[in-house]
């Protein structure tokens, strides 16, 4: 599954950047803390088809409000091996309908090795373990696999510079879901604007840009049934202490 999943994603349609704006200056721990097991109960294993993919990243600043001393999110939220931005949440395999598959296998303890090498891309080791557990077991054989196609999608993002679209309200033209799609989309060739949706909280500020994927890796419409926050509605954006993106 490794060689087919990598040499499909070389010619997704994405252009690969060389540099990844959110991570630029992450510094990879010596010592990361392997993450405890995961285990699905006998309710939650579904191996239904595969028919797409859904790329999530998640807006790090609005994750860390108020966690800057959560164990549970030390390397993300503390600063102690950089300040991110959009942050990998996870690359999910998705069928027709709402039935996704998930926990397709057991699996045991991630690797220090696989945890360490994605930490500045998805900084939190136990979301590591999930990720793995719930969505990679149905994608690839190995978390090497999963993971290795998970961040060349990922480093393909161009990001728009957030700082200065969480500003726009401020100078009387509303943000809303639609208009942060649309900064990804000018950013990105090859990446329309109905291939993602936008996730706000309750109280309307942004926690999520999720990607729609064909079975090619490739941008596609999102189907019906992919619904998060109205394009039309207003969206605020938590900036914490993040920088403008390089």
């Amino acid at each position: 599954m490794a060689p087919r999943l990598i040499l499909v994603l070389l010619w997704a349609g994405f252009s690969f950047a060389p540099l990844h704006a959110q991570a630029w200056q992450c510094r990879t721990p010596a010592y990361v803390p392997r993450p405890a097991l995961e285990l699905p109960t006998s309710g939650e294993k579904r191996r239904t088809p595969v028919k797409g993919y859904t790329l999530a990243l998640s807006w790090s600043p609005e994750q860390c409000r108020g966690r800057k001393h959560d164990p549970s999110m030390r390397y993300q939220c503390s600063g102690e091996i950089g300040e991110f931005g959009f942050v990998l949440h996870g690359l999910w395999p998705e069928t027709n309908g709402p039935r996704y598959p998930q926990y397709c296998r057991t699996v045991g303890v991630l690797p220090r090795e696989v945890v360490r090498s994605n930490m500045c891309v998805t900084p939190t080791p136990q979301l590591q373990q999930h990720e793995w557990a719930k969505h990679g077991t149905c994608m690839a054989k190995t978390p090497e696999a999963y993971f290795g196609a998970a961040r060349l999608l990922f480093h393909a993002i161009q990001f728009p510079d957030m700082v200065r679209l969480s500003r726009q309200s401020e100078r009387g033209t509303p943000l809303t879901a639609a208009t942060i799609a649309e900064a990804f989309a000018e950013l990105n060739e090859g990446l329309p604007v109905d291939a993602m949706r936008v996730k706000a909280n309750k109280n309307g500020w942004l926690e999520e840009v999720r990607i729609c994927l064909g079975l090619d890796f490739k941008p596609r419409k999102c189907p019906r049934q992919a619904k998060d926050t109205a394009n039309s509605a207003t969206v605020k954006v938590w900036r914490g202490t993040v920088k403008a993106a390089r």
